[in-house]
């Protein structure tokens, strides 16, 4: 057998792959709100990584855009 190459598919080698079919192992959690976590992260360095002026910049804009969105209701 070995000598037609299926030592490597049903010895050691093959062992450690752990199979591999492409199904979901159905014993792993999902962290449902990582992503939010990560998203107030990265929205934080962002903001820290910003200079004053782009700061400032963006506080009007957001004021700005209130002020439009009250009048318009």
């Amino acid at each position: 057998m070995i000598e037609y190459g299926g030592g490597v598919s049903h010895g050691p080698a093959g062992q450690v792959g752990g199979g591999g079919n492409g199904t979901p192992s159905l014993g792993t959690e999902t962290d449902l709100f990582g992503t939010v976590g990560a998203f107030v992260n990265d929205a934080a360095n962002f903001l820290g990584a910003q200079p004053p002026e782009v700061l400032v910049a963006g506080f009007l804009a957001v004021l700005l855009g209130l002020v439009i969105l009250k009048r318009a209701f």
